[in-house]
């Protein structure tokens, strides 16, 4: 299972196969649903997003608050079928790497592609486990949206598998 730092180059993400076990470090930002969707509404409106979107990576997660001594509570994917009105817009604006749990659009298969950018897959269920991987925890934006807020994520061996690559391959649809 190979390191990938985060961000990543192109080279890098090109590089990764549909199935591939992979362990992430580096910068990752939360935002679920009403983060993805003020988001955009904010761009709508003229406004910056809330962080450099340009080759980022975006861990579609809701954290419970962290334990004393604990950057972070638990720390498990959502799903990311939720977030896939929003994503090819994001992809498009630079948007390289998203985190979550299940399956994708065709539309947002095809923006992977057209945009050379990776979805990654993490163990749902493993929230716990998961948060052990979050070294750092900053809120960057919409503390009103609580556990949906935007947090600035610092990651060490975040463990997860490449969900589609930048050809489309899906590891929901390949075959044993």
């Amino acid at each position: 299972m190979r390191t990938i730092l985060l961000p990543m180059s192109e080279e890098t993400r090109k590089s990764l196969k549909a199935g591939e076990a992979v362990k992430l470090s580096g910068t990752v930002y939360t935002a679920r649903d009403a983060a993805h969707a003020r988001m955009l509404s904010d761009c709508e409106k003229g406004r910056s997003l809330p962080f450099p979107i340009e080759n980022a990576a975006i861990y579609y997660v809701g954290p419970t608050p962290a334990k004393p001594g604990q950057a972070i509570g638990s720390a498990g994917p959502t799903t990311s079928s939720r977030m896939d009105r929003y994503t090819p817009e994001l992809l498009d604006m630079g948007l390289r790497v998203m985190i979550g749990k299940g399956r994708r659009s065709e539309a947002v298969k095809e923006s992977i592609v057209k945009n050379s950018a990776v979805y990654f897959v993490a163990c749902g269920g493993a929230g716990a486990l998961l948060s052990h991987s979050i070294i750092e925890a900053e809120p960057v934006a919409y503390p009103d949206l609580l556990a949906e807020a935007v947090v600035k994520l610092t990651v060490k061996d975040f463990p997860c598998f490449v969900g589609i690559d930048t050809d489309g391959n899906d590891i929901y649809e390949m075959e044993d």
